[in-house]
C-alpha cells in the first residue's frame, strides 16, 4: 500500500509536518538537573483532594530541581466534560495556593495548554504515523466490536482489538479504505502494535523501581472519530513537545505504562521519566482500607475544605505528612518555613498508599494557626466568611478592634493557645464574648459555694488590675469562702479546705463562659468588662437549681 497517499486521503486538510512543530516548541534553556512536571487534569468534575495531593508533589519535584512546573487540561473526552469545569479547577488550585510556572490560565510559550485546542498537533503527528506505516483507520462499528469482545469472552482468550485474528481493519486495501470513506462510514485512527501481550518489557518507576509488566497487544486507538486523541496519544504528543521530563500521575495508569511507550517508541521520542501514586485511603466503616471516594466521601472535594474554612497553609501542611512522613518532626523544628525547603524525596513516599485523617488534619490545622499573628488570623477569617458565612463576616466587620481582641489572647507566649482548626468553627468557639452562654457547672461544687463566690466576684474585679493583681483577689476570694489560696496547699490538706483558687477560678470561668475550659480567664473579663461580668454572675446566681 502507499501510506503517503492513505495519509493524504485520512487527513487532507493537514498541511503541517512534525518537523514544523518540533521548531515551534524547541528545548527548554534550563539547567541540566532541572525537572519538567506536569499537572494535567480532566475538566470532569469537582478537584480531588487527591489532585491536590498529585499537583503538590509536581510542584515539589519541579522547585527543588529549579524546574517548570505547568498546567494541562486534558479536555478530549468531550462526554464527560461538566460545564465550567475548565474554570473551577483553575480557581480551586489558585485558592489552594497552587502556582504554576506555566500552562491554562497562566499562558506560556508551549501552548495551548488545553488539548481540545491541539487538535490540529494530534492530527499532524497521527498522519505521519500514518505514512511510515504505523497507523491506519478503523471502521468497525461498537456493534462490532462488542460482539468482537463477548466471542474473546467465550473462547476466554485476551480481550481487544489485535492482529492475526481479531485486528480486521489492519488489512483493508487502499481501494476498501477509500470506498468505506466515500461511502461517508465513521473511523477512528488505531496504532499498528508491533508487540504481543506475552512480550514483557522491563521499566522503572521512581517510586516502585523497576519492575516487569507485560506489554500492550492492542491496536489502541489514538484518534477518535471526531477526531481528538484519547489520553494515550495527547499526552505523549504534549508532553513530547512541552518537553516533560517527569510525569508524575495516580498509579491507575500504571496498567497503561507499556501501551504509553510504544507510542513514544513509534514516534521516535524520548519518554520522560515516570512515578505513579497511589491512591489516597481512607479506613472505612468495617476497618479496612479503601480509595477516598468521590461518591462516597464528602472530603475528596476540595470544596469541602473551603466550605469548612480549613487554611490553605495546614491543609497543604497536613497534604506534605502525607507525601513524606517525615515532614512532621521537621515542621516542628521550622514553624515558619516554607514548604518548598523541606527536604522532599519520592523514595521516601509510601508505595502502599497514604491515610486520609480528619482528625489528623484538624490537629495539624490548630498548630498552623497557632502560629499566625493575631491579624493574619483575621485575615483569613473575613476571606473566608467573605465567601461563605454572612453572619460571620457581618461580625468580624462591625467589632474588627473586638475580635482582634479575642484572637490575641494566649497567642503571643511560648505555647499558644489551640483552640481553633477551622474557620466554620470560629463564632461558636468564641460566642461566649457576644452572647450569654448557657450555663452547666460541674457537680462536684456545691451550690452555696456557687452563689457566694459569683455574687462577690464583680465586687473584686478592678479593670485596672494587671493579671498578678486580678488573680491575688481571686486568691483573696477564696481564702474568705474556705477554699486553698494555692494549690499546693489543698495537695497538701485536702481535709482542710473545699477546694483551692484553680475551683474558684473555674466557677467563675463557667458563670461567665459557659465552659470549664477557655483562653486566659483575665483577658476574657478585661474584653467582657466589669458591667458585663456583674451580669453573667447575677443571672448564674439566679438561674442556679
Amino acid at each position: 500500500m502507499d501510506n503517503n497517499k492513505l495519509a493524504d486521503l485520512l487527513f487532507p486538510n493537514i498541511d503541517k509536518t512534525p518537523e514544523y512543530y518540533e521548531k515551534k516548541y524547541p528545548a527548554r534553556k534550563l539547567e541540566a538537573k532541572a525537572e519538567v512536571t506536569r499537572y494535567a487534569p480532566s475538566p470532569t468534575g469537582f478537584v480531588h483532594f487527591g489532585a491536590l495531593f498529585t499537583s503538590l508533589v509536581n510542584n515539589l519535584v519541579a522547585k527543588k530541581t529549579n524546574g517548570v512546573f505547568f498546567l494541562r487540561i486534558e479536555d478530549t473526552d468531550k462526554k464527560r466534560e461538566v460545564e465550567g469545569g475548565v474554570e473551577g479547577i483553575i480557581n480551586t488550585l489558585s485558592a489552594f495556593d497552587i502556582k504554576f510556572d506555566e500552562g491554562a490560565g497562566t499562558g506560556g510559550e508551549y501552548g495551548p495548554y488545553i488539548q481540545s485546542e491541539r487538535q490540529e498537533i494530534y492530527q499532524t503527528y497521527a498522519k505521519e504515523l500514518v505514512r511510515q506505516g504505523k497507523a491506519y483507520p478503523c471502521f468497525c462499528t461498537a456493534e462490532e466490536l462488542e460482539e468482537m469482545r463477548k466471542t474473546q469472552e467465550a473462547n476466554k482468550e485476551n480481550i481487544g482489538y489485535y492482529h492475526f485474528k481479531y485486528a480486521k481493519c489492519r488489512y483493508l486495501t487502499f481501494e476498501e479504505i477509500k470506498e468505506k470513506i466515500d461511502k461517508g462510514e465513521k473511523f477512528v485512527i488505531r496504532f499498528k502494535c508491533p508487540y504481543t501481550v506475552d512480550d514483557e518489557i522491563e521499566i522503572y518507576d521512581a517510586i516502585r523501581g523497576k519492575r516487569f509488566i507485560h506489554q500492550n497487544g492492542n491496536d489502541v486507538v489514538i484518534l477518535k472519530s471526531n477526531g481528538l486523541p484519547p489520553y494515550n496519544f495527547a499526552h505523549v504528543i504534549d508532553d513530547h513537545l512541552m518537553h516533560t521530563t517527569f510525569v508524575i500521575r495516580g498509579d491507575e495508569w500504571l496498567p497503561s505504562l507499556a501501551e504509553h511507550l510504544q507510542l513514544f517508541e513509534a514516534l521516535g521520542f524520548t519518554p520522560p521519566k515516570y512515578a505513579h501514586l497511589s491512591p489516597i485511603q481512607k479506613i472505612d466503616e468495617n476497618g479496612g482500607r479503601r480509595k477516598l471516594s468521590k461518591r462516597k466521601d464528602p472530603e475528596a472535594d476540595m470544596n469541602f475544605f473551603a466550605k469548612a474554612g480549613y487554611p490553605v497553609g495546614a491543609i497543604k501542611d497536613y497534604i506534605m505528612t502525607l507525601v513524606n512522613s517525615d515532614f512532621e518532626p521537621w515542621r516542628q523544628q521550622n514553624k515558619t518555613a516554607r514548604i518548598y525547603d523541606f527536604p522532599f524525596s519520592l523514595q521516601k513516599m509510601n508505595a502502599s498508599g497514604a491515610l486520609f485523617d480528619i482528625m489528623k488534619l484538624k490537629d495539624i490545622s490548630k498548630n498552623y494557626l497557632a502560629t499566625l499573628s493575631q491579624n493574619e488570623v483575621y485575615d483569613l477569617a473575613l476571606a473566608y466568611a467573605k465567601e461563605y458565612n454572612e453572619q460571620l463576616y457581618k461580625s468580624l466587620t462591625e467589632n474588627k478592634d473586638y475580635w482582634l481582641n479575642i484572637l490575641s489572647i494566649d497567642r503571643n507566649i511560648p505555647k499558644p493557645r489551640k483552640d481553633l482548626s477551622h474557620f466554620e468553627e470560629l463564632y461558636d468557639t468564641f460566642s461566649y464574648m457576644f452572647e450569654v452562654p448557657k450555663i452547666v457547672f460541674p457537680e462536684n461544687f456545691k451550690s452555696e459555694d456557687i452563689k457566694q463566690i459569683l455574687s462577690e466576684y464583680p465586687n473584686y474585679y478592678n479593670e485596672n488590675d494587671d493579671q498578678q493583681t486580678w488573680f491575688n483577689r481571686i486568691k483573696d476570694l477564696s481564702e474568705k469562702h474556705g477554699f486553698a489560696r494555692e494549690v499546693k496547699e489543698f495537695k497538701n490538706s485536702p481535709e482542710k479546705y473545699k477546694g483551692h483558687c484553680g475551683d474558684v477560678s473555674t466557677i467563675i470561668r463557667v458563670a461567665l463562659t459557659g465552659r470549664t475550659q477557655t483562653p486566659n480567664l483575665f483577658d476574657i473579663c478585661k474584653l467582657l468588662g466589669k458591667e458585663n461580668i456583674k451580669n453573667r454572675c447575677e443571672l448564674a446566681v439566679k438561674n442556679l437549681k
